[in-house]
Order: structure tokens, then C-alpha cells, then sequence
């Protein structure tokens, strides 16, 4: 039985991914800040532990006990949360929050889990970038931040790591039927934006633009093809929505995506030359 450890299983892409590898016949250890609130533990395949990523100590002491009882062959890193608003309204606290869970957290546990994989030269670690860690929307610049620095983190891991067995992946989803918008965004405020920001959380909100996001169900099985593919392949847009963003930023260039991503928004550019 092959074993997987994740973190940010609570809902969502985790919970889901979670509920997949086990029903694969996958020992799963799922990690939250608060497992006494899930019901995954009643699967006879997943063991709960709590796990804080942005927590040092609890990330080193978790990791220490997840390899003592198991041989772990993946880490599925996807504890994050969104963060939207202007950024000049951005308090520190809000930025260091956010990228200290999105980024540092997934820098936390794999360097927790790489002694182990090391050890035996073989592991795998996935982590949960976004679309938005390739192309930028509007309002959401610490969290492009984070997953943008995901993406080059990855980058420079995988070529670090590849002599010792291990690898890494990258799974980028676009837009996820969650709760994401809601439990999962942290919103910033800043009155010199309200106007421009209304316009943009209209489009952001609209329910058509929902109908072309994929279920957490269709995002787990690409995490679960990433696990199981054999294949030496870094990143994986997952969901029609990610991968036509991404096709059309690359076919455009910057300049034309931005004007494009304009008129999506506001009709309009944003700043006239």
C-alpha cells in the first residue's frame, strides 16, 4: 500500500483528494489545524493528524511522527487560502499571513519530508499552485505573489533534487467549485479603489463565470494522475478554464493578455497611455 501525506484536507481540493487516493486503496494521512471537525477519519484508509503549516515546530514534530510510522511516497502540499483586494490597502500582517501559509508553508513541510525521501532516494512531493502562479488578474497581487514564487520555487527544486530520486510537481488549477471564495479569502479594503474593485468582483462573482469551473473531484484526479504517471513532468494546468488562460496568455504576450483581461473586467483598460 502506497502512502501519501496532505496537508489542507479540511474541505475543498484536500478533502476531495483525500476521499480519492483512499478509495484507490492509498493510505492517506490527512493533516488540518482541526481534525475533530471532519469526518474523513471514518474512512478506514485515512489517519487525521493536526497540522498547522504556518507552525515550525508542529510541521517538524508532525513530519517526525508521519515517517517514524509510515514510508511516505508522496506529499501533497495544498494548505493555502486566497487573498483579494488592492494592495495598497494591504496591512503587513495580511500580506505576511498569506505568504507565509501559500509559500512558506510549502517550503516548511518539504524540507520537514526531505530527510526521508532522501534516505531512501525516492519521493515525490505535489504541490497546489494556481493558473494564477502563470498569468494575473486584478486585485490578487500577494496571492499571485505566492503562487508565482511556487511555480519558480518548483522549478529550481526539481532540478536540486533530481539526483537524489525525488520528485516534484505542480498541479494549477483554475477556478474550483469550493467554498474557496468564501471560508477561504481573506478580502482587502482600501476606499481610493472601491469604485474599480466593485466592477472587478461583479465579473469575479457572476455565476456564469462558475459554469466553466471544475469540481474539486475533477482537480483531485490530476493530482492523482500526478502521483501515479510515472511521468517526469512538472507542472499540470488542471481544468478548461486554466488551460485556456494559460494558452491564451502565451499565444498573446503580456501586452495584448493585459488589455484582454481589461475588457473582461471593466470593458475599458484600466490605465490609458
Amino acid at each position: 500500500m502506497q502512502t501519501i501525506f496532505m496537508t489542507g484536507t479540511s474541505t475543498g481540493l484536500g478533502k476531495a483528494a483525500a476521499e480519492l487516493f483512499a478509495d484507490k486503496g492509498w493510505k492517506v494521512i490527512a493533516t488540518m489545524r482541526n481534525p475533530a471537525n471532519s469526518t474523513l477519519g471514518d474512512h478506514p484508509n485515512i489517519e487525521l493528524m493536526a497540522l498547522d503549516v504556518t507552525d515550525s515546530e508542529q510541521v517538524i514534530q508532525v513530519a517526525r511522527e508521519a515517517t517514524s510510522k509510515y514510508n511516505i511516497d508522496v506529499v501533497f502540499n495544498n494548505a493555502g487560502y486566497g487573498l483579494a483586494g488592492p494592495f495598497e490597502g494591504a496591512s503587513e500582517e495580511q500580506i505576511f499571513r498569506n505568504i507565509n501559509t501559500n509559500l512558506i508553508g510549502v517550503m516548511r513541510v518539504t524540507k520537514a519530508f526531505l530527510p526521508h525521501f532522501r534516505a531512501k532516494r525516492s519521493g515525490l512531493f505535489i504541490t497546489t499552485t494556481s493558473v494564477g502562479g502563470s498569468i494575473a488578474l486584478p486585485f490578487n497581487s500577494v496571492y499571485h505573489a505566492t503562487k508565482f514564487g511556487l511555480e519558480g520555487w518548483s522549478e529550481s527544486m526539481d532540478l536540486e533534487l533530481r539526483k537524489f530520486g525525488i520528485g516534484i510537481k505542480t498541479v494549477a488549477p483554475g477556478g474550483i467549485k469550493t467554498d474557496f471564495a468564501g471560508r477561504s479569502l481573506d478580502m482587502i479594503q482600501h476606499e481610493a479603489y472601491h469604485e474599480i474593485f466593485e466592477k472587478v468582483a461583479v465579473v469575479f462573482t457572476d455565476p456564469k463565470r462558475a459554469e466553466s469551473y471544475s469540481s474539486a473531484e475533477q482537480i483531485a484526479e490530476v493530482v492523482y494522475e500526478a502521483a501515479t504517471d510515472g511521468k517526469d513532468q512538472l507542472r499540470y494546468f488542471a481544468g478548461e478554464d486554466a488551460k485556456t488562460y494559460y494558452k491564451l496568455r502565451q499565444e498573446l504576450g503580456y501586452t495584448a493578455f493585459r488589455d484582454e483581461i481589461d475588457k473582461m473586467f471593466l470593458g475599458h483598460r484600466f490605465c490609458k497611455p
